[in-house]
């Protein structure tokens, strides 16, 4: 039987070493946990979510609804722990974050072509072999890549929104309700009058921040912006953002709100939840002094502050084919965000199709060919874009996907046809892949 080393036991890394597994191929999962983690990681537990535990929309008409589908006919490990670990978030795959990592962590510990080894590696190995670290890669495995390409990393920040417990927001000043009322009322409004926007957004902007090393405004992911970052950018950014009241009726007044603070299911119990969109750096007590200025949450309990941590990612057009393997050994792959896809979803399909590759060659089967009209093989295709300058990492959109042959005005109507013609495609591979 074919060995296959996989480095990290993320999202990228579990979904890496269940399709190899998934084929026969014996797979070596390495993972420094629980000996070692990084400073965004808490749980001893494969796939840990360290920011939103949402994995975005779910609709068609969506790109990310659209890569979830394709890796659900796809045998995804990462997609079907997700469902079955499903909280409510209207529109949205939200899951129990504990819940979900847990499950993660039995099935691939209880496949009998995987073995976990409890150990930091800090060379890059010999292949076959999967890099799928993340973007909190330890410092000396960092270094380790770093001089295996002789390239720099490039880097940037990301930043996780505080947890409250449910029990603390005071309902009398909240609702529930899902914008546009889509599905059952899942999510907790915070509003705000205009008075109190403005005072909350005078204290937000004038908060002090923890310090980060090599932090500026400019190197913000801006799919993970911080909450303050947002706020410094003009008075009505938030309302437009994260706060925006639009879909929302306040019961207590019959109408749209100035301003919403979402609050989001965290875990199943509904004892926890998450502030939709507030991604932070501020000092904890300043989180707690500018967060408790909205009226729901003055007594709020906070059983997790916001955090920022340095995200880093490869030079991958330079370096990576679309495959995610190295252009010069290609048996020496890597996966998920470290590559320079941005978004738990869409590391999982990196690790999945760097995966499936990965068993193809070393069964010496013909590759598989996930064309440019499915996300999947959009995502491998841009990573792998030689032509791209300014290389930056990017989530799942349909300007990455090849655009249709013939014009569709409207844009729901469009995507879905994009969705469906990639969906297509998708069956036809499943059978042979």
């Amino acid at each position: 039987m074919s060995e296959v080393k996989v480095i990290g036991a993320g999202l990228a890394g579990a979904e890496a070493a269940w399709q190899l597994a998934q084929r026969g191929i014996s797979v070596t999962l390495y993972d420094m946990k629980p000996g070692k983690k990084s400073p965004a990681h808490h749980a001893d537990t494969f796939a840990e979510l360290v920011c939103s535990n949402s994995l975005r929309g779910d609709r068609l008409e969506n790109a990310v609804g659209l890569l979830k589908e394709e890796l659900r006919r796809l045998d995804s490990v990462i997609l079907s722990c997700a469902e079955a670990t499903r909280v409510e978030a209207g529109g949205c795959l939200a899951v129990d974050r504990q819940g979900f990592s847990s499950l993660v962590t039995e099935k691939l510990k209880s496949h009998p072509n995987i073995t976990f080894c409890s150990e930091e590696i800090t060379q890059v190995p010999e292949g076959p072999a999967i890099i799928a670290t993340g973007p909190l890669t330890s410092d000396a495995l960092s270094q380790a890549i770093g001089e295996y390409f002789g390239e720099g990393y490039l880097h940037f920040f990301d930043a996780a929104a505080p947890l409250v417990t449910a029990e603390s927001v005071d309902m009398t000043k909240a609702w529930w309700q899902s914008r546009y009322d889509r599905g059952t009322p899942d999510y907790i409004n915070c509003a705000m009058n205009k008075e109190e926007y403005e005072a909350f957004l005078d204290a937000l902007i004038s908060a002090e921040e923890a310090e980060v090393h090599g932090f500026e405004d400019k190197n913000v992911f801006e799919g993970c912006m911080p909450v303050e970052v947002m706020a410094r950018r003009g008075r009505d950014t938030l309302r437009f953002g994260p706060l925006k009241p639009v879909g929302l009726t306040d019961p207590a007044t019959g109408k749209e709100p100035y301003a919403v603070v979402q609050l989001r299911q965290d875990n199943a119990a509904k004892s926890v939840f998450n502030l939709v969109g507030f991604q932070t750096h501020l000092k904890f007590p300043e989180q707690k002094r500018v967060f408790s200025m909205i009226p729901a949450l003055k007594n709020a309990e906070f059983v997790r502050y916001g955090v920022m941590h340095r995200n880093t990612f490869l030079q991958s057009p330079k370096l990576l084919d679309k495959y995610y393997a190295d252009r010069r050994n290609p048996l020496v792959a890597f996966a998920g965000q470290m590559t320079g896809v941005e978004g738990y979803v869409e590391s999982a399909a990196s690790g999945y199709l760097a995966g499936v590759a990965m068993a193809a060659k070393v069964r010496g089967k013909p590759l598989p060919e996930f064309p440019q009209e499915t996300a999947i093989g959009a995502l491998g295709l841009y990573i792998s874009d030689e032509r791209i300058g300014n290389f930056q990492p990017m989530n799942i959109n349909f300007s990455i996907i090849s655009p249709l042959e013939t014009r569709i005005r409207k844009k729901a109507e469009k995507n879905l046809a994009l969705a469906n013609r990639s969906l297509a495609i998708i069956d036809r591979l499943a059978k042979e892949v």
